[in-house]
């Protein structure tokens, strides 16, 4: 066997439907798009939440409950046992993304206590839990807020 030998699997690959090339091919004349109507027009997009003009489900279905996701809070957390790990003396957001701790610099960061830290730590961060605060001081470092 070798790479120059290699072929697909016999009947994974079909031939494409030749579209619009005469009446004997099957899919001449109207080319597959019915008479009239907005799906036989070009520049046809589907729509997912279009039935036909039928009231589309999500405007039947009452409303419900609550949601605060036009104005809610988004914050990136890491534990201190994570931050211990790193075995950095200063730690701010730059060099939190810089060791893939967390994925961007440009929206806050909280610091929670989960974890132990033996050595002192400077951390920068937007906000820190109480735990967090209290063990970084008991440790001898400093919770610095942004």
């Amino acid at each position: 066997m070798s790479l120059s030998k290699l072929k697909p699997a016999k009947g994974s690959i079909k031939d494409s439907k030749r579209i619009g090339r005469g009446n004997a091919s099957g899919q001449g004349r109207t080319a597959g798009k019915g008479h009239k109507g907005y799906q036989s027009r070009s520049g046809t997009k589907n729509r997912f939440h279009f039935e036909g003009g039928q009231t589309p489900l999500m405007r039947r279905l009452p409303k419900r409950g609550f949601s605060n996701y036009g104005f809610r809070k988004v914050v990136q957390i890491v534990n201190l046992d994570r931050i211990s790990k790193l075995g950095i003396d200063i730690i701010n957001p730059e060099i939190l993304v810089k060791n893939d701790v967390i994925k961007f610099d440009n929206i806050p960061v909280k610091i929670l206590g989960n974890g132990n830290i033996d050595k002192p730590i400077e951390v920068t961060a937007h906000m820190f839990s109480k735990s967090a605060i209290e063990k970084l001081e008991k440790s001898g470092g400093k919770a610095i807020f942004q």
